[in-house]
């Protein structure tokens, strides 16, 4: 899979280059493109911003150079890759979204800055995001964060399927808790159910620790799940356990 990215900042990609998304990028497995969109004006101090008609504060990215960035990367591709433009006025991006996306042979993002890009690039975007309801410095982060989510769902990226399907979010759950060695740490114990080795009895605890955190710390999530017989009937059986 293919990721360009139209940025003033190109460096800032550079956190690809290590962990498990480094590996995937050695294995072949994504590319990750950056192309300086400071390279495409035409103004010889490189000046991709300009002051806002209709006035206001800040400045406003040109949709000159953006337009020439992308003309070099269908130039490259030899055709437009699915274009999403990073924005407080896009879609909520969710684990769901990612699924559908990681669908996509070569994604493009365009990260804007200052306060915002011209409203004139509009018709060279597929999809527009937003990670949250917050304001940041400029669309770099924000994508990270897309390009890595999308990234560990390409088959082979992680070791298994089982790597991602039982992380937060992925199955409409947050993840249940973990622990490693050593048992016992400053006076804080292993449940004894992962100690067990009984692979049913440690999965609908899992279960059940997975369904109740979400409950308590996202309801919004919670309220979305349809609980099957199996789940009720866990919920019932771990609440009479906790209440003895």
């Amino acid at each position: 899979m293919i990721f360009d990215v139209l940025t003033l900042f190109p460096e800032m990609f550079d956190i690809f280059n290590h962990s498990i998304i480094g590996r995937a990028k050695e294995k072949g497995l994504i590319e990750i493109n950056t192309f300086n969109i400071r390279d495409f004006t035409l103004n010889k101090h490189k000046k991709v911003d300009d002051y806002p008609y209709g006035g206001g504060a800040g400045m406003v990215m040109q949709a000159e150079p953006v337009y020439n960035s992308v003309d070099r990367v269908i130039e490259e591709r030899g055709y437009k890759p699915f274009t999403i433009l990073m924005t407080p006025k896009g879609k909520r991006f969710d684990q769901n979204l990612a699924k559908t996306l990681v669908d996509k042979n070569n994604i493009m993002l365009i990260c804007g800055h200052y306060e915002g890009i011209d409203e004139r690039i509009m018709p060279l975007v597929d999809l527009e995001i937003s990670i949250g309801d917050f304001v940041m410095t400029g669309g770099e982060i924000a994508s990270i964060a897309i390009i890595d989510t999308i990234a560990r769902l390409i088959p082979s990226v992680l070791t298994s399927a089982i790597s991602y399907e039982d992380e937060s979010f992925y199955n409409g759950l947050l993840e249940y808790p973990q622990y490693s060695r050593p048992e016992e740490f400053k006076g804080m114990k292993v449940p004894e159910i992962l100690l067990s080795g009984h692979h049913k009895n440690i999965s609908e605890w899992r279960r059940y620790k997975a369904l109740r955190i979400t409950k308590e710390r996202r309801p919004d999530m919670y309220e979305k799940i349809t609980l099957s017989k199996a789940d009720k009937k866990l919920i019932s059986k771990y609440n009479e356990l906790e209440n003895k």
